[in-house]
């Protein structure tokens, strides 16, 4: 089988691979059409969406993925959000949706001003692309749960909803 992924992000990237082992995948680079930083599950959802279909645009035999990390606020607080889209071999879309922390004030504040989250981790943490790494998650949780690991659960999910309508 042949996935294409429309990122070249090395955690989202290896993600697809801890999932799907037995795929060939194949990273290409395209755009969310979403703000660079997602502020809520409907427009991270989109992204993800967008990605996995211009994936699944390349070739009809295969299956497109998309990943989007962004934010959603929920009682005033903002959460760090992650969506996964499949799309596959019929054109049918599965998604799924990872956990959520909220972030701290100070890096909320940051993203309010309308700096992207990967630039605001990067000066917080001092590290540098923390979003090709650990992610925001990573750092929030004293690296007990990565990005990588958050997106290999939403691929997960995305895969065993794949395999049940294979049935």
């Amino acid at each position: 089988m042949k996935m294409y992924i429309g990122s070249m992000n090395p955690a989202k990237i290896k993600a697809v691979k801890n999932a799907f082992p037995e795929a060939e995948v194949v990273e290409i680079d395209v755009a969310s059409k979403v703000s660079l930083q997602p502020f809520s599950d409907e427009e991270t959802m989109e992204g993800a969406v967008n990605r996995a279909r211009e994936c699944a645009s390349l070739n009809p035999d295969s299956v497109g993925i998309g990943l989007e990390g962004g934010v959603m606020e929920l009682s005033g607080e903002l959460f760090l959000c992650n969506w996964g889209a499949l799309i596959n071999e019929k054109g049918h879309t599965f998604l799924a949706s990872g956990a959520r922390i909220p972030l701290p004030e100070e890096v909320a504040a940051q993203l309010e001003k309308g700096i992207e989250l990967g630039e605001v981790m990067d000066e917080y943490s001092q590290r540098k692309d923390v979003r090709k790494k650990e992610g925001a998650v990573g750092i929030f949780t004293n690296e007990l749960v990565s990005r990588e690991e958050m997106f290999t659960h939403v691929m997960k999910l995305l895969k065993g909803q794949y395999q049940f309508q294979q049935q």
